[in-house]
């Protein structure tokens, strides 16, 4: 395979290097005979060399003489690739954040209703699921608040209106159904969850 039949392989950006005679005499002799075998390259050499000679031809009418530096044409191209100063203004920012809300409403819109079913049905699924999540978890810590005050307001009474040994008896048992109380809704949820 030739170097003119594999475009990935021609040196293009050398051509403005050969121009400005950049180009050390290895590169320069490299940089020649590709050309001589590689249309593309010819063709693309002609045409700089042509835009040259009009812009020489053109400046030379011209009453003021000014000299071009000698690496001219890869500063501009190193200069139009790397000026990225108006992004760095919030009225660029702004201007840019406004074309992309606009490119993805325009997006939303010209996806009508093949939207709803691809992106609002998986949404409105995982809201569904994580609302009941949140549903029983609260109704857990509800129905365990609700225990505890029920225990703590029968304990409270029979201590205060029984004799001593029988008040340490119920803290004693009230402090069992507190630390068995986690298991058990675990155990009810579980069957629940199962049926």
């Amino acid at each position: 395979m030739s170097l003119s039949e594999n475009n990935k392989d021609c040196p293009r950006e050398e051509i403005a290097a050969y121009l400005d005679g950049e180009l050390d005499r290895n590169a320069l002799i490299s940089f020649e005979e590709h050309v001589a075998q590689c249309a593309g390259c010819a063709a693309e050499l002609r045409s700089q060399r042509q835009l040259l000679c009009t812009l020489e031809a053109a400046f030379r009418n011209t009453r003021r003489q000014f000299q071009l530096p000698d690496n001219f044409t890869r500063v501009v191209a190193a200069h139009a690739e790397n000026d990225m100063r108006g992004l760095r203004h919030k009225v660029e920012r702004r201007r840019a954040l406004q074309l992309c809300a606009a490119l993805l409403l325009a997006a939303f819109m010209l996806l009508g209703a093949a939207s709803n079913s691809l992106i609002f049905q998986p949404a409105r699924a995982f809201l569904r699921l994580t609302a009941s999540a949140l549903d029983v978890f609260l109704r857990a810590v509800a129905d365990g608040a609700e225990g505890v005050t029920i225990i703590a307001r029968m304990v409270a009474r029979t201590s205060v209106t029984g004799p001593h040994g029988f008040g340490i008896l119920i803290a004693l048992v009230f402090l069992i159904a507190i630390s068995l109380l986690p298991r058990l809704i675990a155990n009810y949820h579980r069957i629940e969850f199962i049926e």
